[in-house]
């Protein structure tokens, strides 16, 4: 048997390098006995042989690579054997992993899915507590994951909390970010964790004020926040509580007339809109870990813009519009001498609602329900600018709005009143016309331009 050894057992460099020169060297995967230095070695592996003659090339997909990067980080410590038996296969079979009925390509992908659902419910769940220190205040959070993505999680946390100091505690190691630097240290118990802070009752307050009985699932909120999570998420003693009194709660709304969003109170600010948003979790987009995007633009501004969705750009940079669809609306507004600096620009959904494929995220429409949810928050920042004119980008904007799905192709280009009489002018949204191309794009982007011109007078 011929060892192969990783230091860090989450190290898919090392994994590749390790396994690229023992394929290279013809050694098969039932003669490697992989390690991944955390498990017990096998005592009778010896050293790969020094390489003699030509080596053998060695090839990968990008879609096995994705993969392996995924499931290198599972617990499974016969997961480096399984990568390796794969890519061996793959050398003489390139198109294995369209396989959907081989036991290999099954178990890879159970793996990098079971990794990549653990990602995002650390994206999810992780909950910070506010500390000081002799440097200021720092925020330490306890998380327990179930696989090793400690590490391959950090940058979202540094960019989503790149202004503050930060600790994450695992029991396999901890990560601490200074402001500057990302610094790791040792494994940690729970007990080194603060166990509340003094804004955890504003929290749960919330999450109560959130929880609607209405729209209680039990089984499906279990899928999302599964039990082994509860014990570290301070609104899980909430949870009983609440769902053992949904059926009297909605008996009630019923009863009246109303949902449960017409019993908080509205928004005062733009300011509590963004605090709301960042901790929304009415729905599986609030869940999916990415990053709420509050709108922006003057609070007195006359016309409001109203998109569908955060794109991947926007989330990132935590702007909207700020993507291709952004700057063909900005080069268009231009054309009509419409200033979109003097707007205030937002989405009818908050967070961004995407589906991974490999290193990508593409957008998914949100459904009706979806919409429907986040459309409280709209409303808020509605009542707080009142703009004098909408700008409805799209058909799922204008039923953020509106409360229903308008046809774009009959009722586009024209005003369509609200209640309260504020006109909503109704077009196509930029990313339709970015996915046309020759006549067809040249035909929409006039209606497009066409569209604007009418507001433009509108407005005047």
């Amino acid at each position: 048997m011929i060892a192969a050894a990783l230091r860090e057992p989450d190290d898919f460099e090392e994994w590749r390098d390790e396994a690229r020169r023992l394929v290279a060297q013809g050694i098969a995967p039932e003669h490697a006995a992989w390690r991944d230095g955390e498990g017990p070695g096998d005592l009778f592996a010896a050293p790969a042989p020094p390489p003699s003659g030509r080596p053998r090339e060695v090839r990968a997909s990008r879609a096995f690579l994705d993969l392996a990067r995924s499931a290198v980080l599972h617990a499974d410590p016969a997961r480096l054997a399984l990568l390796y038996r794969v890519l061996w296969r793959l050398q003489d079979h390139p198109r294995l992993l369209e396989d959907a009925a081989d036991r290999d390509v099954g178990a890879l992908q159970r793996l990098a899915s079971q990794v990549r659902r653990d990602i995002h419910k650390m994206r999810a769940f992780v909950r910070f507590r506010s500390v000081t220190d002799e440097d200021g205040e720092r925020y330490v959070a306890w998380f327990e994951p179930e696989h090793r993505i400690e590490r391959a999680n950090a940058e979202f946390f540094v960019n989503r909390f790149a202004s503050q100091r930060w600790s994450i505690l695992t029991p396999r190691l901890s990560l601490h970010w200074d402001g500057a630097a990302l610094l790791e240290g040792p494994a940690a118990q729970r007990g080194d964790a603060p166990s509340e802070d003094a804004t955890e009752e504003l929290w749960l307050g919330y999450y109560r004020s959130i929880f609607n009985p209405a729209r209680l699932k039990v089984g499906m909120m279990l899928k999302e926040m599964p039990r082994r999570y509860w014990k570290n998420l301070p609104e899980a003693r909430q949870i009983p509580a609440l769902i053992a009194g949904a059926q009297q709660r909605e008996a009630a709304m019923i009863a009246t007339g109303t949902d449960l969003f017409a019993q908080e109170a509205a928004p005062v600010s733009l300011a509590q809109i963004g605090e709301g948003i960042a901790q929304c979790r009415r729905c599986a987009i609030g869940c999916n870990g990415t990053r709420a995007v509050m709108g922006e633009g003057p609070f007195d501004a006359e016309l409001m813009i109203v998109g569908e969705q955060p794109g991947d750009t926007e989330e990132r940079d935590n702007k909207p519009f700020v993507g291709p669809a952004g700057q063909l609306l900005d080069q268009a507004l231009e054309d009509a001498g419409i200033a979109r600096a003097r707007a205030y620009v937002t989405n009818a959904v908050k967070h961004f609602k995407f589906e991974p494929r490999g290193k990508r995220r593409l957008h998914q429409t949100p459904t009706a329900g979806e919409i429907d949810l986040c459309r409280w928050w709209l409303d808020g920042e509605r009542a707080l600018v009142k703009p004098r004119v909408i700008l409805a980008l799209g058909a799922s904007s204008a039923r953020g709005l509106l409360g229903r799905t308008p046809a774009i192709g009959r009722e586009r280009g024209k005003a369509i009143p609200l209640p309260d009489g504020t006109p909503v002018w109704l077009t196509a949204h930029p990313s339709y016309l970015l996915r046309l191309d020759g006549e067809a794009r040249v035909r929409e982007q006039a209606r497009f331009a066409e569209d604007l011109a009418g507001l433009a007078q509108v407005l005047g």
